[in-house]
Order: structure tokens, then C-alpha cells, then sequence
């Protein structure tokens, strides 16, 4: 391995903001790994995935929005789990360059609120993205129920206009996996009655650049345990790098 660059790197589009790779070359500084780099990706279209894994030294890529479902579309194989999730967020090169896919997102998120969530049994999920799908197999993998929230009005979901005091009472954990409050745009949020939230509820946005976003500002002020993403980001790109390794 001496003397052989290792690269990996987040493919997205507009991810200058990206957590990743300060991540991960901070943790090759730190865990002492030598001979790897992780660079930004930033597509315009997924077609150009194709040019860029053409590079040898490339054996893995986190992805985000807006491609975790279209990248399915780019693979020769894809784990079992992530499969049922319909969402990837990593992707391992072989040698012979065959892409697998994985979704470590839904790790990262147990990860993350398994120690909060004795008292609570249903959700609300904000957002239909590759995002959500990976909360979802995540909150159904721990009991809880989750209901899926949409701006359209779709079979199986609620739309943001459906959001009443019951429903915001009935699920006490509620999570924005829509990129509302990112920034620059952190006055932006979810249009949910804030008024009924209470000291019950568990607010978590998957956001984590501001730490703290107005969805988790309004809830807080309501009383409300608030949860940011940046575990879960740490969590799911030590997953990734897991994999890449395996």
C-alpha cells in the first residue's frame, strides 16, 4: 500500500457547506491515514460519475442531495438493506470498478436517538428525499410508527396542511429531513403549527450547518428536547468508512 494514493469523496450538488470532507481529512490527520484524501464532487448530472471513478486511485463516495435515489440507476450491485430503504448515501469501487450500493444514513440515525427515545411510539417524518426513506427504515427498525409528511398530496402521506393539534400531539418525535434551514437560507423552515408543540416532544433536524435551525429554535422555545444531525453525519461516515475498508 506504500506510496499509493487512496482517494474517496461526497458527490452532491452545491456541497461547498458539506461536513464530509473536513470529516474525514481531519480524521486521517488525527487516526494517523496515510495516503488518503477525500475531495467534494460536484455534479451537475450523474452522468459524469462515470468519467470521475475512471481515476484508479477512487475506492468510495458518500452521496447527498440531490442523488441518493437516482444513483441506484449507476449500480452494479446494491446491498440488501439499502435496497428495502430505496436510498444509498455510499458507494464502494472495486477494483474491476463495479459500484456497490449502501445506506448508512439509517445507522447513523439509530445511532444517534436510540438513548431518547424511551418514551415515544410515533412520528412525524418532513420530507419524501432519499433523506427520509433511510429515517423511516430507522424508526421502523426501533417500533416506532412513522408518518410521512409531503407538499403534495400523495396516497399513504399528510400534507403540511393536514397538520393538526391532534396529529402534532399523537407524534411526539418530530423530524425535518427536508433541507429547509440550510445554510445560507436559516430563516426558512417547516410549515408546521409550532403552537402545539410541547416539553413532550422531540424535535430532530438532520441539518447541521447552522447547528441549531429555526425548526429547532420554534421548537425549543415550546419546550421541546431538540436534536441537531451532526451526530448522525459522524456516526454514518464512520460506516462508510467501514465499508470502504472491508
Amino acid at each position: 500500500m506504500l506510496g499509493k494514493k487512496i482517494k474517496y469523496g461526497l458527490i452532491g450538488k452545491n456541497i461547498d457547506y458539506s461536513f464530509s470532507k473536513n470529516f474525514f481529512n481531519e480524521k486521517f490527520i488525527k487516526e494517523n491515514i496515510r495516503g488518503c484524501t477525500y475531495e467534494n464532487y460536484d455534479l451537475s448530472s450523474m452522468k459524469e460519475l462515470n468519467s470521475i471513478i475512471k481515476d484508479d486511485s477512487i475506492k468510495g463516495f458518500n452521496v447527498t442531495i440531490p442523488y441518493k435515489k437516482e444513483i441506484i440507476n449507476f449500480l452494479h450491485e446494491i446491498d440488501p438493506i439499502a435496497k428495502k430503504i430505496g436510498a444509498i448515501n455510499t458507494l464502494k469501487i472495486s477494483d474491476k470498478k463495479k459500484i456497490k450500493g449502501y445506506n448508512t444514513d439509517y445507522l447513523g440515525f439509530i445511532s444517534s436517538i436510540k438513548d431518547l427515545i424511551s418514551n415515544h411510539s410515533k412520528a412525524l417524518v418532513l420530507g419524501t428525499g432519499g433523506a427520509s426513506k433511510a429515517i423511516i427504515y430507522g424508526l421502523n427498525s426501533m417500533g416506532i410508527e412513522s408518518t410521512i409528511v409531503s407538499r403534495k398530496k400523495t396516497k399513504g402521506l399528510i400534507t403540511y396542511e393536514d397538520l393538526s393539534e391532534e396529529i402534532i400531539k399523537l407524534n411526539t418525535i418530530i423530524i425535518n429531513c427536508t433541507p429547509l434551514g440550510t445554510f445560507p437560507k436559516i430563516k426558512e423552515c417547516p410549515k408546521i403549527p409550532y403552537e402545539f408543540i410541547t416539553m413532550n416532544h422531540l424535535c430532530y433536524d438532520l441539518i447541521y450547518n447552522p447547528l441549531k435551525t429555526k425548526f429547532l429554535k420554534e421548537s425549543e422555545k415550546k419546550g421541546a428536547t431538540i436534536i441537531n444531525g451532526k451526530k448522525m453525519l459522524e456516526s454514518q461516515a464512520n460506516e462508510s468508512w467501514k465499508i470502504w475498508n472491508s
